[in-house]
């Protein structure tokens, strides 16, 4: 799989089958992604090589866990995100794939912070 920014200044490629795909409903999230929900699915970190500057930043979960983002430097569009929970693997945002069709999602995590308005397919566990 293929993927990059909005602008073309990042590009990456994953190497190998994605995991765990997801729709996270965390605040966090939301903010990341200005939507109800971030999109992701896991894979092993050295799975993906990257061309292009990235800027990151992290911070604590509320489980007590860092996480970080990582997008454009130059755009601001999310590529990635991970914790230090699962050291090896990043989760990559749907939407920064070239073919995001691939993507399938599993299930729905976080749904404590759902939004009212953010309607997800109501068959996902």
């Amino acid at each position: 799989m293929k993927g990059g920014c909005n602008c073309g200044a990042v590009r990456y490629r994953i190497e190998g089958e994605a995991g765990f795909s997801f729709l996270c409903q965390c605040r966090r999230c939301q903010r990341a992604t200005g939507s109800g929900h971030a999109p992701g699915m896991k894979v092993e970190s050295d799975q993906v090589s990257v061309a292009g500057e990235m800027a990151s930043w992290s911070t604590t979960a509320d489980s007590g866990a860092t996480v970080s983002y990582e997008f454009c430097g130059a755009c601001g569009s999310p590529i990635f995100s991970s914790t230090d929970r699962f050291p090896t693997s990043l989760s990559v945002y749907a939407a920064s794939l070239d073919d995001p069709s691939v993507f399938k999602p599993q299930t729905v995590i976080f749904t404590d912070g759902c939004q009212p308005w953010d309607h997800v397919d109501p068959s996902l566990k």
